[in-house]
């Protein structure tokens, strides 16, 4: 592996805002834009669009009018089995290798408002997914394989990837339910969790803010739910860098009808 910049963007439909992603891709110019909620099926996809900025290569799993992921390259793209991890069947997960490593690419559901697994079925959902995801990372940790997982894991873990942990404890997404069973997911496969190895607390990093604030920076209630881990053979080619080769491009965030989330990359240094 030569040096690879890796990108993920819940972009929050593709077909809307595939201008957005050409936008940005010519000021940031990374080699790999891995994509969640493109909200559209394979062959609505705008591939001609991708071509176009410079990808050609495009990995899709896409469900009708939700969810659904994709990888778009500049590279050659490897296509490997989807496993079966989301309890429902849904376009939430893609895995693929670019340049000699595997990239995961997930989209964990969002879990309703309520965080009672007992009387809310979206939140039961997200625990079985991430109880699922344990599992998968434990069998792939044995493999020792060189493996990048990126993606809307909707769960800002720390203390400081949320605006007020004090005020979020009972909100989904920063429930210790939650951020105990991502934990285990991280650690059953091994992972680093780039931005908190690179950005140590309490410095703040977020991602996402929420619609609903008129003006977003002002008030910057943001959480880190967009995640990329590293496999402990990737972990000098994530770190050697320092901190300049992790960004989370929150600029975008003030774009004319923009996604809720930002796009966040990595420099691989090989």
């Amino acid at each position: 592996m030569g040096g690879l910049t890796i990108a993920t963007w819940n972009i929050n439909s593709i077909r809307m805002r595939h201008p957005l992603v050409a936008k940005w891709a010519a000021d940031a110019r990374p080699d790999v834009i891995c994509l969640q909620e493109i909200k559209c099926l394979p062959d609505q996809f705008p591939t001609a669009a991708f071509d176009e900025m410079g990808y050609p290569y495009v990995a899709i799993v896409g469900q009708k009018g939700m969810h659904g992921v994709a990888i778009a390259s500049k590279l050659p793209i490897e296509e490997l089995d989807n496993d079966a991890l989301c309890p429902r069947g849904e376009a939430r997960f893609q895995r693929v290798k670019i340049d000699g490593v595997e990239i995961q690419n997930f989209y964990i559901p969002a879990g309703g408002d309520e965080p009672d697994p007992e009387t809310n079925p979206r939140f039961k959902h997200k625990l079985d997914f991430l109880d699922n995801l344990e599992g998968y990372a434990t069998d792939r940790a044995r493999e020792n394989s060189d493996i990048v997982l990126v993606g809307d894991l909707n769960i800002a873990p720390r203390e400081h990837d949320v605006w007020s942990h004090k005020q979020l404890l009972k909100v989904v997404s920063h429930t210790p339910v939650e951020t105990e069973a991502l934990d285990r997911v991280r650690d059953a496969g091994q992972f680093i969790d780039v931005a908190r190895a690179l950005i140590e607390e309490p410095e703040k990093i977020f991602t996402w803010w929420s619609y609903r604030n008129r003006d977003w920076a002002k008030s910057n209630r943001g959480r880190r739910l967009d995640h990329i881990w590293v496999s402990p053979s990737l972990e000098s080619a994530a770190m050697t860098g320092g901190r300049a080769t992790f960004r989370v491009w929150d600029y975008t965030r003030s774009w004319e009808k923009p996604s809720d989330h930002a796009p966040v990359t990595l420099e691989l240094r090989g």
